[in-house]
């Protein structure tokens, strides 16, 4: 039976950053919901291993989730499960649909979505997605010391982490769709100075292969000779892309061409009321620790926010 709720801050995610404003804002008394549409913790849930988050030496992603879940919900934070499907605006109340049809009413909405890695789509990929396909550099490059990576993307995402890489593995092979990078100048002269680091260009993966453990190497394609390959390889480490989960604020008119939420420094965006945090925003690092900053930066920003309306 569909419910409606009425509470004072709307939190839509339950990743890191969605927790940690949870924890700011129910720590303020103010009365907090996180909508979610799976497990609180969101991409925390995948992760095996997690080396560098501070405080930390090595902890489960799971783990620390459950950490932050206890943490978040000790000053009387709810969790609810569902799918965000509209947000609308009623005055200084916002008014939140989920596709179970219960509705959350309050003066403030967070939006803590986040972001999913764009995929390349190609057999393998899913098969392999934590058995050495990452999409993360800083998070994953650590398991790779002396073996040689494939890096696929050609923008300043692919370069700066093939660069990152470098320090680790014995070799870095970036494959490039297009003729050239796209990625800044600055980044494509550091690359080539690097002895470690391989361009092969007019590149395209149409398969990653591996064994019933882990990748053991990526099938290609000559887009411009039409040859095909199979190239060896101990890990694959894809950036071709994020993609904002925002669809359902489509038509609030916060958002870039992109797709990202518009935000100034205190997470609010152009509407009263309605803040955003994390790999929801345009950002140029997407991690546990810059989620979590600009959770506790919301957290503090919505108290401030519903003591003016009072």
């Amino acid at each position: 039976m569909a419910e409606s709720k009425k509470y004072d801050v709307i939190i839509i995610g339950a990743g890191p950053g969605g927790m940690t404003t949870a924890l700011y804002a129910s720590r303020a008394n103010l009365k907090v919901v996180m909508l979610d549409r799976g497990a609180y913790g969101g991409n925390l849930n995948n992760t095996a291993s997690i080396v560098n988050y501070t405080g930390f030496k090595d902890v489960q992603g799971p783990e620390l989730a459950e950490k932050m879940y206890q943490g978040a919900t000790q000053f009387g934070a709810e969790y609810a499960y569902g799918t965000v499907t509209k947000i609308a605006t009623n005055g200084q109340l916002k008014e939140v649909t989920t596709d179970m049809g219960d509705t959350f009413t309050a003066p403030v909405v967070v939006i803590a979505t986040g972001s999913d890695h764009r995929k390349l789509g190609v057999p393998g990929e899913k098969q392999f997605s934590g058995r050495g396909v990452s999409y993360c550099a800083v998070c994953d490059g650590a398991f790779f010391k002396g073996k040689h990576l494939v890096v696929v993307g050609g923008g300043d995402s692919a370069v700066e982490e093939g660069l990152y890489l470098t320090q680790l593995a014995s070799k870095v092979t970036v494959l490039v769709r297009r003729g050239e990078l796209r990625a800044q100048p600055m980044l494509q002269d550091e690359a080539a100075k690097n002895d470690k680091m391989t361009f092969v260009y007019h590149t395209s993966v149409t398969e990653i292969v591996g064994d019933d453990v882990k990748v053991r190497g990526v099938k290609t394609h000559n887009n411009q000779t039409g040859e095909n390959k199979e190239m060896a390889a101990d890990g694959i480490f894809i950036y071709v892309g994020n993609i904002p989960m925002t669809k359902p604020f489509t038509d609030l008119g916060i958002l870039d061409s992109d797709g990202w939420v518009k935000t100034d420094s205190t997470m609010k965006t152009a509407i009263p009321g309605i803040f955003a945090i994390g790999d929801v925003r345009e950002t140029p690092l997407r991690q546990i620790a810059t989620a979590v900053g600009d959770g506790a930066i919301a957290g503090q920003q919505v108290y401030q926010y519903i003591k003016g309306l009072k």
